[in-house]
């Protein structure tokens, strides 16, 4: 035949208008139709029947139904053998698809099922009454739909046939049909939307269970028909139903490997509706064509059976499913409970459900909730088990009269989610109690310690007072129906009490080091610096007799400050041992600084003990002091200091003989050259002394002394030409060849002026004139920096100066003389009184002087 069946099969495709041009077209291609039905194929209805039985007769060969599973779970082997060599699936390889159907006894499953894949399974017949139509399980091929599609009718749910206890093929049969089918229908009742047995939750439930357990999932496509739709939107029923799905999936228990697998991983669910097949027959007709165009080639990539995981290959089909019958039959978790059981469940889960919403939304939980959020809650063990065993009790009663042990097991449920929900208050609320409770331990420790009292004392006594308060207040949050271990968060504050004690110890026991550390620095480093600077002989045992008397002291104070700490004694020992260390570092710093400046350090000796004379005044080379010998002295000193700083000198056994070799090396070589060829400070070490007591080295020393000596010379020099000058200076004496020259020459002279004394007086007077002009001219101080120079100057100010000392002269000429002291002096002369203005004004000339006097020796004034 050139007409498709499957076209002829769909009347819809038959247009009233063009009927005659289809009768005419068929009876050309069907030649016995011509002698035979030609008159009463003119009326439509005559003409649909003749079709439709054509078209059955057709279907029978195609479809091959076969009885897959009987009622009593007998798998028939042979048939489907046989099937499968009818419909030629083993030539199929992977390209083929298993439909399967489930749903509610009577629902219209095998209607469904032959309209939208064209099979011949046996119908209910509505006249006969509601009845059992599908025993087991029927197998068939989908003719007229490419890939090769195998579709499974099942027996229906909830039967009256096979009772409420006996409803463990209900589950095996659904469970087989999850295992080898790609595509599963679920063909529900659209008034039946939102119930728990009418829309199959708990067989899906337990299958989904078992499933996951005892086959590897793939991804089956879930497809809800929704039958006899009413007014409610599709899109209202959808959400709900993939809810429902979604909730199914979350409750089931399941393997380790997938305890986070999303549904979506292992089904693909969709929802579609039709109308009532018996008042809208010709919408219902329109709907399931529509339909049955997603079966078309279903197997590709984002077709309903897309998903290709863990298909068997189609010669290994009749294996599979029998392996998997098998299992299935074997498996003792798929025999469902009795119908009582199952409404104590349900009726118990939504009890236990209410309750739990009730108590979530509670205002009290909830005021009780936000309250713990910030601060410690009295009494919250109490409130907090007062509202869940009100919660439980009122459940109690509403389950009372169902099955015990649901009735039990859903309260342990209910319970267990309650608990679960206060839990994280339960464990703020002990946070609470550690965090303020361990605040109120530091602020009365702190108060403790600054009261006086010992660490130990104060510690031991807030640790127990503490942790026996956190103890009660942790006892108050208690929650009765609860066995919550508090025993972490006590664990923690102890470990808080322990580390908070250790750190205020450390704490403490630092500041009291810092604090006799400070006292020691306090007490030798500025006595240390005096010490080696004033360097002598006796300069370390100084050193080492402060460094003893400061530390016992220092030990003493602290080993007494330390006792409130009731420390160990070996911990004692090591902190009064770094004490001591400290002390002992501290002079060894000092000396190291010292070390690092000697040189400027014996630059200033030598510069003090060079221009000081022993009452350390200033010396003035007036030409009567032994710059050598002041010298040899100086440098003396200032090897003392080299030597003293040279080494560490701490411990009464310390004793070498640095001083010694440094003075015979550079200050006496003869004597040093006597006993010994070689240069002692030609090393890099001293004998008797260890590198880490060394500061100086010997050849560091020789260093240094030469250094010293360049720098130093400028010094001497000036002093040597500063005597030289100050002899040229006082020189004022003639030769002894002239003296004696001027006395032969002169004696004649000398005869007159003892012949004539006014002489004497004339020559006098004119000397107290010139001495006086020698001061005020201050001819010695002119000539200091050469003669032309001084020259120039003593003749500007020679005019004024003798004028200035005429007018004096005149004043005091002037002057009334006392009457009181001629009597006093009755004898004296007038010369004689004339001359006192003299001595006066030479006198006044003197206090111009006394810049000079400061610069004046000792030994120069005694003379």
């Amino acid at each position: 035949m050139g007409i498709p069946l499957n076209w002829l099969w769909d009347d819809t495709t038959i247009l009233n208008n063009d009927i005659v041009v289809f009768y005419d077209l068929l009876i050309q291609e069907i030649p016995v139709l011509k002698s035979h039905y030609y008159s009463c194929l003119r009326s439509h209805s005559v003409f649909i029947f003749f079709i439709n039985q054509l078209f059955f007769m057709d279907k029978e060969a195609e479809c091959c139904s076969t009885h897959l599973i009987e009622g009593d779970g007998t798998f028939n082997a042979v048939g489907l053998d046989n099937f499968i060599k009818q419909v030629k699936l083993r030539e199929c390889g992977l390209s083929y698809a298993v439909v399967a159907i489930m749903g509610p006894q009577s629902s219209g499953k095998s209607t469904l099922l032959n309209h939208l894949f064209h099979t011949n399974f046996r119908e209910m017949d509505a006249y006969r009454g509601r009845s059992q139509t599908t025993k087991g399980i029927w197998i068939a091929r989908c003719p007229g739909i490419e890939p090769c599609t195998v579709v499974m009718d099942l027996e229906g749910t909830d039967g009256r046939e096979r009772g409420e206890d006996d409803t463990t093929f209900e589950k095996q049969s659904a469970l087989f049909a999850l295992a080898v089918s790609d595509i599963v229908l679920i063909n529900m009742w659209c008034h039946d939307i939102g119930r728990e047995q009418a829309a199959n939750k708990p067989l899906l439930k337990t299958v989904f269970q078992v499933m996951l357990r005892l086959f590897s999932p793939r991804k089956t496509t879930l497809m809800f028909v929704i039958r006899d739709k009413t007014r409610t939107p599709l899109e209202n029923l959808e959400p709900v139903l993939r809810e429902d799905i979604q909730k199914i999936w979350d409750s089931v228990p399941k393997p380790e490997a997938h305890k986070h697998t999303p549904l979506s991983e292992f089904f693909n669910v969709q929802v579609v509706a039709l109308s009532s097949y018996e008042e809208r027959e010709e919408q219902f007709k329109e709907q399931v064509a529509s339909l049955r165009q997603k079966f078309f080639h279903s197997i590709a990539p984002g077709g309903l059976a897309g998903d290709r995981r863990g298909v068997v290959p189609a010669s290994g089909f009749s294996f599979s499913a029998q392996q998997i019958w098998k299992v299935i039959k074997e498996n003792k978790d798929l025999d469902l409970p009795a119908h009582k059981v199952m409404v104590a469940t349900v009726r118990c889960e939504e009890i236990a459900n209410e309750k739990y919403s009730s108590f979530a939304t509670n205002e009290e939980w909830l005021e009780l909730e936000e309250a713990v959020q910030t601060h410690l809650v009295p009494g919250f063990g109490k409130k907090l088990s007062s509202l869940l065993r009100n919660c439980l009790s009122s459940y109690d009663d509403e389950a009372t009269y169902f099955e015990d042990g649901v009735r039990s097991a859903k309260r342990k449920l209910l319970e267990d989610k309650l608990l679960q929900l206060v839990q994280p208050a339960y464990q703020l609320m002990l946070e609470h109690i550690r965090s303020e409770t361990l605040e109120n331990f530091k602020k009365v420790l702190k108060e403790s310690l600054d009261g006086g009292l010992g660490f130990a004392v104060a510690a031991r006594d807030c640790t127990t007072k503490f942790t026996r308060l956190f103890d009660e207040q942790c006892q108050d949050a208690v929650i009765k129906q609860a066995n919550w271990d508090s025993g972490k968060i006590r664990d923690k504050f102890s470990r808080d009490l322990d580390s908070h004690t250790a750190e205020v110890r450390t704490s403490k026991l630092s500041e009291l080091t810092a604090l006799y550390e400070s006292k020691l620095k306090e007490a030798l480093y500025g006595p240390v610096d005096a010490l080696l600077e004033g360097a002598s002989d006796d300069t370390w045992p100084a050193i080492r007799k402060l460094l003893r008397q400061e530390t016992e002291k220092a030990v003493s104070e602290f080993s007494f400050a330390l006792s409130g700490f009731e420390m160990g004694e070996q911990e004692k020992e090591n902190m009064i041992s770094k004490l001591k260390d400290y002390a002992r570092g501290l002079i060894v710093d000092k000396t190291r600084e010292e070390a690092a400046k000697v040189l400027y350090r014996m630059k200033e000796r030598f510069t003090s003990i060079f221009n000081h004379d022993n009452d350390s005044m200033p010396r003035v080379w007036t030409g009567k002091e032994d710059i050598r010998a002041i010298t040899k002295m100086a440098r003396s000193s200032s090897l003392k200091l080299l030597s003293v700083l040279a080494a560490i000198r701490l411990d009464e056994e310390d004793t070498d003989k640095i001083g010694d070799t440094l003075v015979l090396t550079l200050v006496d070589p003869k004597k040093g050259t006597s006993k010994s060829t070689t240069d002692p400070l030609a090393s890099s070490t001293w004998e008797e002394v260890p590198p880490t007591k060394t500061l100086i080295t010997p050849v560091q020393c020789k260093s240094l002394w030469s250094q010293f000596q360049r720098e130093t010379e400028y010094t001497i020099t000036q002093a040597i030409a500063s005597q030289e000058a100050n002899k040229r200076n006082n020189n004022w004496l003639p030769p002894p060849w002239a003296i004696a020259a001027m006395v032969i020459l002169g004696f004649n002279e000398f005869m007159t002026l003892l012949r004539n004394p006014l002489w004497l007086l004339i020559i006098f007077v004119g000397y107290l004139l010139l001495k006086a002009l020698w001061v005020q001219l201050d001819i010695s101080g002119e000539f200091r920096n050469g003669a032309l120079p001084g020259i120039l100057s003593i003749s500007t100010k020679f005019l004024p100066t003798v004028t200035n000392l005429l007018r004096k002269l005149a004043e005091q000429g002037q002057t009334p003389v006392n009457t009181n002291s001629q009597s006093d002096h009755p004898n004296l002369p007038q010369s004689s009184r004339g001359n006192n203005s003299g001595f006066s004004s030479t006198a006044s000339s003197e206090l111009t002087l006394e810049h000079e006097m400061e610069y004046t020796s000792p030994s120069k004034h005694e003379d």
